[in-house]
């Protein structure tokens, strides 16, 4: 999931998808500015991840965010952010004992 969010175009793709809701390839392709091929690229990755789904309507694909599944990546953050935000504390306080 890191993965495929660390590239800058699929993140703004999914944010696009999570922001306006289910939109075609075609959209997708004006909205991005790269070709329709590396949409088609970008999106087959976010799939992998199950960070999209998408649908068939006649010749077209229908693509939609799956924002549940960031809920591990969330999960993970929480979790370091507890550890680090503990580490920071006990930090401080060693410095004020230390001054």
């Amino acid at each position: 999931m890191f993965r495929a969010l660390a590239d800058p175009t699929r993140r703004a793709i999914f944010e696009e998808l999570t922001r306006q809701g289910e939109q075609t390839v075609h959209a997708l392709t004006h909205y991005a500015g790269v070709s329709q091929p590396a949409v088609s690229k970008h999106l087959t990755v976010l799939k992998r991840a199950k960070l999209v789904r998408h649908r068939r309507a006649g010749r077209e694909t229908h693509y939609r965010a799956q924002p549940d599944a960031l809920a591990p990546m969330v999960d993970w953050l929480n979790h370091y952010g507890a550890f680090w935000r503990d580490r920071f504390d006990k930090l401080e306080a060693l410095l004020e004992r230390m001054d």
